[in-house]
């Protein structure tokens, strides 16, 4: 799974990595330095004779002129406090770079699930939940950098400060490191054989348990309106106490499974010292001998442990995140469309006809036909009607046309050119479409009829004579704010036809030649539809238009009706003769 990841980082995020592992590698040393120092300090507190006499300390002796052991004390004590300053300086400046890093790193991850995300097709977010995919981009994220990514960098940088600090213990006494080591690697062993599938079932847990929490408050506020008239607010409580708890119980779990085992090896690293203090003070010089040795030792255990301590925890968090880390990576490997980096490919050409030729579509193999074998031409320039009872198939074509679904078999073609996926953008560069659900963002009017434009590339003398042709100008004129008042989150301060309205209007901003109504004027009364109707009609030869409708008003301006019926047959029909 690592592997895995390690293909998504950048160049940049790689090369940094490497760079820290050098730090590791400098830290490990300091480390071994800040140790090092250690035993000359405390032989010169309790044997200096004996450091003055030590061909080590000879060049230190020359360079600093030093003529009686007793003033050896100040220089050794100078290195011992400025190589611990040194070794505590870099391990300060390894966390703070490991922990910029996983979250650089994490935030990598983030907007790269993001972007894949929104570039599937339209087939696969229709057919998978949207808690889910929020529940990953932003909880399970975090996960991955709290509980993967800055641990596994904590994890890397405890064994290699560990490997630095039992290197120095085995040169000052490799009896007492290779048992005190073996001791405790065996404990943290057993510790880890006997917690890892209770961290899995954990793991697994949190995973599930946090898409239910978003996704209960999702249906929960989502659906406000119908949860206060219903009195249901107890129903979606619970769901999201029962999520939530089940959740908060498991983390907890993890937490103490991490943290636990330091209290009992610091119990047994201070029995350890005791042992080993009273041993060395039985060899040959005594406690005088002994205390330098100790004193490293116990430095070492002062710094082992918590590194031994680290490692573990590390262990314990990347295990209990394991099925967050996969629901990531999943997300991480949707496929890109080859030409994302290129940007948007300008539109092909659109100047005759668009033909649907031999077109049949349906969801899965196992699934009915919602189209077969449909063969229709309709012209540029003609606004088209299609009509037929629910479930014939309407907005299916509509979505197929738009290139949203591709068909089963058959083509889609315009100008005689099939439309493909590598071609398909470049077709819906010519398309605005108006669906029966408007989505709005909790953003201005202005912002919303200029959708997904920059602020300052918006043209205010456009969006109003857009808003016109929508004949929401006048409800807009009339509000405090004008074309700066903020809808509410889905457009909640307004009513459903004004936000039709500004639907429609978003639509006409853009100035495709193909403009697509899917029930677009199902909120509006029948006088301000009519009036829509007509301002679209105006468009003729400028626009193609297609309208999917249930009220005959709708069709009126239209140039060709055509019936859709539920088995799979199309015909055209005139408007005085429709018959619903």
């Amino acid at each position: 799974m690592i592997k895995e990841l390690w293909q998504h980082l950048t160049k940049r995020r790689r090369k940094q990595i490497f760079l820290l592992l050098i730090l590791m590698v400098l830290a490990s040393i300091m480390e071994i330095v800040s140790i090092s120092a250690v035993v000359p300090f405390l032989g010169a507190l309790t044997s200096p004779e004996k450091i003055y006499q030590h061909q080590l300390a000879q060049p230190l002796i020359q360079i600093l002129e030093i003529t009686e052991p007793s003033q050896l004390l100040l220089p050794l004590s100078i290195i011992f406090i400025v190589a611990t300053l040194v070794s505590a300086t870099v391990r300060l400046l390894l966390l703070y770079v490991s922990t910029r890093l996983s979250y650089a790193i994490g935030s990598d991850i983030s907007i790269n699930i993001y972007r894949r995300t929104l570039y599937q097709d339209y087939s696969v977010h229709t057919s998978r939940n949207s808690s889910e995919i929020i529940n990953s981009i932003i909880t399970k994220t975090s996960v991955v950098i709290s509980q993967i990514l800055a641990p596994l960098l904590t994890l890397v940088s405890s064994i290699i400060i560990m490997l630095g600090i039992i290197s120095i213990i085995f040169t000052i006494n490799a009896q007492v490191a290779l048992i005190t080591f073996s001791i405790f690697a065996f404990l943290y062993w057993i510790i880890t054989f006997f917690t890892k599938k209770y961290l899995q079932k954990n793991s697994q847990l949190i995973a599930n348990k946090s898409t239910q929490m978003v996704k209960s408050l999702q249906e929960g506020l989502g659906g406000i309106r119908d949860v206060l008239i219903d009195g249901t607010q107890e129903f979606y409580c619970k769901l999201y106490q029962d999520a939530d708890l089940s959740l908060r119980r498991a983390s907890g779990d993890n937490i103490f499974i991490g943290q636990s085992p330091r209290y009992l090896m610091e119990g047994i690293g201070m029995v350890l010292i005791a042992t080993i203090a009273y041993s060395l003070t039985l060899e040959e010089g005594g406690v005088v001998v002994a205390i330098p040795v100790l004193g490293a030792l116990a430095v070492s255990a002062q710094k082992l442990l918590p590194a031994l301590q680290q490692t573990y925890h590390s262990y314990s968090s990347i295990k209990g995140a394991e099925s967050s880390f996969t629901d990531v990576l999943n997300l991480l490997n949707q496929p890109l469309p080859r030409n994302t980096a290129k940007g948007l490919i300008g539109p092909i050409s659109f100047e005759q006809e668009i033909i649907f030729k031999n077109l049949s579509f349906r969801h899965a193999k196992d699934e009915p036909w919602i189209l077969k074998d449909l063969n229709l031409t309709l012209k540029k320039g003609e606004t088209v009607g299609f009509i037929g009872v629910t479930g014939c198939g309407k907005s299916t074509l509509l979505d197929v046309l738009m290139g949203l679904l591709t068909p089963t078999t058959g083509e889609l073609l315009i100008d005689g050119v099939p439309i493909t996926q590598q071609n398909r953008e470049a077709w819906q560069a010519h398309i605005s479409h108006v669906p029966q659900s408007i989505y709005l963002s909790d953003s201005t009017i202005q912002k919303n009829i200029a959708f997904s434009i920059k602020t300052e590339k918006i043209k205010h003398h456009k969006v109003v004579q857009v808003a016109q042709q929508a004949q929401i100008a006048e409800v807009i004129d009339g509000l405090k704010d004008k074309y700066q008042t903020f809808v509410g989150e889905r457009g909640i301060q307004l009513s459903g036809g004004q936000r039709q309205r500004i639907g429609i209007a978003r639509a006409l901003y853009k100035d495709s030649d193909v403009l697509i109504f899917d029930e677009a004027t199902s909120a509006l009364d029948s006088q301000t539809e009519k009036i829509i109707m007509q301002q679209v009609s105006q468009l003729k030869d400028e626009q193609t238009v297609f309208i999917i409708a249930h009220r005959l008003t709708t069709l009126k301006q239209c140039d060709k009706i055509i019936r859709m019926n539920i088995d799979h047959t199309i015909e055209q029909v005139e408007y005085g003769k429709i018959v619903f």
